[in-house]
């Protein structure tokens, strides 16, 4: 599988609000774990075009990571712009 157990702990605990390795419910580690499966989504489109599935599946979670930005950039923007800049996902 392309998301071991290790990877995602790395992810929390690089990426997570709290002071804790195992954050997993903060926004900023959420994003952080769809982004990485959104790159890994991307990856596989290039090489099989037709994987409609993926695709689709490769749409939601696309939606779902914005609505997450735009939960943090209403309630605490000083997060977002750091979630933002760690992830580079604007310029």
């Amino acid at each position: 599988m392309y998301l071991t157990s290790e990877k995602k702990q790395e992810l929390f605990s690089k990426h997570g609000f709290a002071k804790t390795k195992t954050d997993t419910g903060s926004a900023e580690s959420q994003v952080a774990l769809f982004t990485f499966r959104i790159n890994s989504l991307t990856e596989h489109l290039k090489t099989s075009k037709k994987d409609y599935s993926t695709q689709q599946g490769l749409l939601k979670l696309v939606g779902k990571r914005k609505r997450l930005l735009n939960y943090l950039q209403k309630t605490d923007i000083g997060r977002y712009r750091s979630i933002l800049a760690e992830l580079e996902l604007r310029k």
